[in-house]
Formats: C-alpha cells, structure tokens, sequence
C-alpha cells in the first residue's frame, strides 16, 4: 500500500470517526435505543426559528446574546385583553411553544425561569398542550395529567428560580423521564402520550422572565 493512499484511508477514518461523535447527543436516553435529531439550536443566528417556535399571548420574545429571552407583553396588549374580559391571555407572563415535537422525543436544554420567589404563581412547561403539565414550586415538582386525570407531586428533582438549570424529558407512551442538573424521575402511567400532540409549551411566572438556551430535540427510536 503507497503512503499516499494510506493517508487517504487514515484521513477517511478520521472523517467518519468525527461525523459519528457529532451524530451522538451529549446526553445518553434511557428510554430509547437510538434518537434522530429533529432540531438544535444555540441561539446564535440572531432571530428566532418561526418553523419551530410560536410566541403567544402577546408576550415578548427576542434573542439577547445568544439566548432566546421572554418578557411579559406590552401595556397596550395587556389593556386589549383586559377590556375583551381575557385577563387570562393578556400575556403577563412570557408564554412560548416549541413545535413539530415527536411522538416519542427526548428534548435536552438549558432553562431559567426569572421571578419573585413564587410569590407570583409557579413556572411550569406542558409536555402536549394542558396534557402533561410540569409545575414548578419551591418544594415540589408535580406532574399533573389531563389536567386533573392524575397528579403526581415529587420531592426531587426541584427546579430553582433565578438560576439556570440543565433540563432534559424523554416520552414514549406509557413513560416520562424528566431529569434537572443530572437527578432523574420517571414517571409510569397508562395516561402518558403525546399522540395529536406536537408541542412543549414554556410558561414563567407573571411579571417574570424566561430563558432559553442550548437547545436540541430528538425523535426516539
């Protein structure tokens, strides 16, 4: 074998080696044997990706130093909705969904939820629209389903205000792994499944703020 051709070998391998640890997510599923990756972003280009997320409520949304950044909405929207009877809509909190979710998804990102000490209610994230509802609180984490079909409060893992979090949820019916800075809970139920459902929906406190970072998503194979 010439030294040229065994270069191009080596240089081959090397190539293909490197392509395989990009394909490879950081963070290992445990619910699935393999995931394809649907969508990644850092937040580095500057303007938000309409194909995967949806403002809503009004609330305001920009990207601020590499981070996908929402505030409540502006007054004039805010007395609209008020003078229409929807306080509930009127986007006193910041309010987005990441769309064109799978199925069966592993979702890996970095959170922060901004406010006042859960004096102002409790940030949350809708795994499925009002299905599988995730509540932060100060001494618990609670995952409701179907609004009320069942309720399963735990103690850890807790997710702090004020500060970021590395947040990472695996579904597939039947299962919800949901893990905060390294400390996992799975959670069992019949109930469990996103099927019609597409999205994760990000909820702050009134008045508080929510950051986005470093975010990928998965469909799990």
């Amino acid at each position: 074998m010439n030294m040229s051709f065994r270069l191009s070998l080596i240089t081959l391998a090397l190539s293909v080696n490197s392509a395989l640890q990009a394909a490879t997510p950081d963070y290992q599923p445990e619910l699935f044997q393999s995931t394809k990756l649907v969508y990644a972003d850092t937040f580095d280009s500057g303007a938000i990706n309409k194909d995967f997320w949806e403002v809503r409520q009004g609330s305001t949304w920009v990207i601020k130093d590499g981070v996908l950044a929402g505030s409540q909405s502006s007054k004039e929207f805010q007395e609209k909705m008020i003078a229409k009877g929807d306080k509930a809509h009127a986007g006193f909190k910041p309010v987005i969904w990441l769309k064109k979710v799978p199925e069966n998804f592993v979702c890996t990102m970095r959170v922060r939820y901004d406010g006042e000490a859960y004096k102002k209610g409790f940030p949350l994230l809708d795994i499925g629209h009002h299905i599988h509802t995730i509540t932060f609180s100060e001494k618990a984490t609670t995952l409701t389903i179907k609004k009320n079909v069942e309720t399963h409060p735990v103690e850890s893992p807790l997710f702090a205000l004020n500060v970021w979090h590395d947040v990472a949820i695996e579904l597939k019916k039947g299962m919800l792994l949901l893990a905060i800075d390294g400390k996992k809970r799975r959670f069992e139920s019949k109930n469990i499944d996103m099927t019609g459902q597409a999205q994760i929906d990000f909820k702050a406190l009134d008045f508080g703020g929510c950051q986005i970072d470093d975010l990928k998503l998965w469909e799990g194979q």
